[in-house]
């Protein structure tokens, strides 16, 4: 199977806008085409609680014909046009669709954070993370979400391998943004959002692209819009992930970043993997 995953922050944009960013990220949609995944994931899609217009799906169907399409919006009590998360998978997987909900705090589980896909013989879920938010606001409540879906994920794992992607809001480690000692307390790499994902691997689970390619540093998945040089100097932030379940992780071929060119904010990420 090979899998893409995008944090394309503002599908809307993305599809229908003039502006030179939409042209960067309509090519990165063209480059994605190019891969015909299996399953494209897609967070932050900021959507309106309808969902895709028959603009969105007409021209997301130019890039990738056929596909079926899963999409869940932020919805009240939350804000609305926040978050969102969205799957588009080729016809013939016919994969049941679920929407969780994890009982987490304030408006989380109404933000449109999570889709999963059931297959025979594996479960592709995507999340959109809460960022802990400013001042560290959502810090608190951020940690009950990430419990709670460690716990989501273990419950799927007791009855098949699981795929999961996304952006999870976090750097794991040190080597995985370029400036960690002037970041110690920014939101997504404060010691709580680190060791939740380190909880999260203990449950069973493989960050695919340290099991490739080890302790690699530079590599990122993120990159400031607010600096015009983050990407050029890469300075960045890997945040978006492809994990597996630990018994499967051996069957994973290729987990990377997919190049976005010039576009800041977040790249594409690539799992293949034969099961």
């Amino acid at each position: 199977m090979k899998l893409v995953s995008w944090n394309v922050d503002s599908l809307n944009a993305a599809l229908t806008s003039a502006s030179p960013r939409a042209q960067l990220s309509r090519h990165v949609f063209a480059t994605l085409s190019e891969l015909a995944p299996d399953v494209l994931a897609i967070q932050e899609t900021k959507l309106p609680v309808k969902g895709p217009t028959k603009k969105h799906l007409e021209v997301l169907d130019g890039y990738f014909p056929g596909y079926k399409v899963a999409w869940v919006s932020s919805d009240e009590p939350a804000r609305k046009g926040y978050a969102g998360t969205m799957f588009l998978y080729r016809p013939e997987l016919e994969p049941v669709v679920t929407y969780p909900r994890l009982d987490a705090p304030t408006t989380m589980d109404s933000e449109g954070r999570m889709i999963t896909l059931e297959f025979e013989n594996c479960y592709i879920t995507q999340v959109y993370t809460p960022n802990a938010s400013e001042g560290l606001r959502r810090l608190e409540d951020r940690q009950v979400w990430d419990r709670l879906y460690a716990d989501y994920l273990a419950t799927l794992d007791a009855s098949k391998p699981v795929l999961a992607t996304g952006d999870f809001n976090v750097a794991h480690t040190e080597i995985d943004l370029a400036n960690p000692k002037s970041n110690r307390r920014s939101p997504g790499f404060t010691d709580e959002e680190r060791e939740g994902f380190t909880h999260l691997l203990s449950r069973g689970f493989t960050d695919t692209f340290r099991h490739l390619h080890g302790d690699v540093t530079g590599a990122y998945t993120w990159w400031a819009q607010r600096s015009k040089t983050s990407k050029i100097n890469n300075t960045g932030w890997r945040i978006d992930y492809w994990l597996v379940s630990d018994r499967v992780a051996d069957k994973v071929t290729k987990s990377e970043t997919v190049d976005s060119g010039p576009r800041q904010d977040h790249t594409p990420i690539l799992l293949e993997i034969e099961l």
